[in-house]
C-alpha cells in the first residue's frame, strides 16, 4: 500500500447538539445553497446586462414566492428518486423508510425532475415564462451542488473507488483501501466549473435565447457526474451495469440527450426582439 498523505479529516457530521435536536452539515448545506442561490437569482433578475437593458420578464419578487416551490421540488424529487433510482426493492419491502430523512439517500436527477416540476407549476399558476424561470433555477443549481458535495465529503459517504494517487484518503467506513475524493471532484467540477461557465454564458447574453441556460446546465451537468462515475464507487445494491457503467452515468445519459434538446430549440428559434418576451 503506498503511503497516505492526506489524512482523512473526521469531521463529526452533527455540528450541534442541543438534546434531541442534531443540526447537521448535511442540512446546513442544503440550506446555504438554497440561501445564496436565492440571493444569486435576485441578482441576475435585477442585472441590466443580462437582459440587453430591457425589463426582466419576471421580478424579484416573483422568485421569492417560488423559493418555498423549489425547496418543496428538491427534497420530494431528490428522495422520490433515490427510492425508485437506487433501490426500489428495499423500499417496496420498507415502505415507510421512505420518510426516514435523516438516515440518508437522496438522488440528484430526481430533485433535477422535482424542480422541473416546480418549475413548471410556478409558471402556470403566475402566468411567467417557463423556459426563463427554469434558466434562472439552473443559473443557480451549481451552488447547491456544491455545498452537497462538500457536504457528503464532511459525512464520509459517496467515496471514490480504491486508488494509489498521491492524494488518496482512507475513509471510516469504506475499508482500509486509500481511495478517490470523489466528493470532491464533484465539488469542483458539478460546483464550481460548472457555476463559471454557466456565469459566463449569462454574461455572454444567453438568457435572452430562453430554454439555452437550462439545456446547458444539463448537458454540463450530465458530462461532469458521468466523468466523476469514473473515480466514484457505485452504489453496492446496484453496483456496476452493463459495460461498466453505473446508475448514475445512465440517468445522466439521458439527462445529456434532454439537455441537447433544449440547447438546439434554444439555439435554433429566432431570438425574441423584446428580451422581456415570454417563451
Amino acid at each position: 500500500m503506498p503511503p497516505l498523505l492526506i489524512s482523512f479529516p473526521e469531521i463529526d457530521p452533527v455540528l450541534i447538539q442541543l438534546g434531541p435536536l442534531a443540526i447537521r452539515w448535511y442540512a446546513l448545506a442544503y440550506i446555504a445553497g438554497i440561501m445564496i442561490g436565492w440571493w444569486y437569482a435576485k441578482r441576475i433578475i435585477r442585472w441590466p446586462r443580462a437582459w440587453a437593458g430591457a425589463p426582466p420578464p419576471l421580478t424579484s419578487l416573483d422568485f421569492d414566492d417560488f423559493i418555498l416551490w423549489v425547496t418543496f421540488g428538491i427534497i420530494l424529487g431528490g428522495r422520490i428518486g433515490y427510492v425508485f433510482f437506487y433501490d426500489p426493492a428495499h423500499f417496496a419491502a420498507n415502505p415507510m423508510a421512505a420518510f426516514k430523512l435523516w438516515e440518508g439517500g437522496m438522488s440528484f436527477h430526481g430533485g433535477y425532475l422535482g424542480c422541473v416540476a416546480a418549475v413548471v407549476g410556478f409558471s402556470l399558476w403566475r402566468n411567467l415564462p417557463m423556459l426563463t424561470l427554469g434558466d434562472i433555477t439552473c443559473a443557480v443549481g451549481p451552488i447547491g451542488l456544491f455545498f452537497g458535495r462538500i457536504a457528503n465529503f464532511i459525512n464520509g459517504e459517496l467515496w471514490g473507488r480504491p486508488t494509489d494517487v498521491a492524494w488518496a484518503m482512507i475513509f471510516p467506513h469504506a475499508g482500509p483501501l486509500p481511495r478517490h475524493p470523489s466528493q470532491l471532484y464533484e465539488a469542483a467540477l458539478e460546483g464550481a466549473l460548472l457555476f463559471v461557465v454557466l456565469f459566463l454564458c449569462v454574461r455572454a447574453g444567453a438568457l435572452r435565447r430562453p430554454g439555452l441556460i437550462l439545456g446547458l446546465f444539463t448537458m454540463g451537468y450530465a458530462v461532469t457526474r458521468s466523468f466523476c462515475e469514473l473515480f466514484r464507487e457505485p452504489d453496492a445494491q446496484i453496483g456496476y451495469l452493463w459495460g461498466g457503467m453505473t446508475r448514475g452515468m445512465q440517468l445522466s445519459f439521458a439527462m445529456f440527450a434532454i439537455g441537447v434538446v433544449f440547447t438546439l430549440i434554444a439555439l435554433l428559434r429566432k431570438p425574441p426582439l423584446n428580451a422581456a418576451a415570454k417563451s
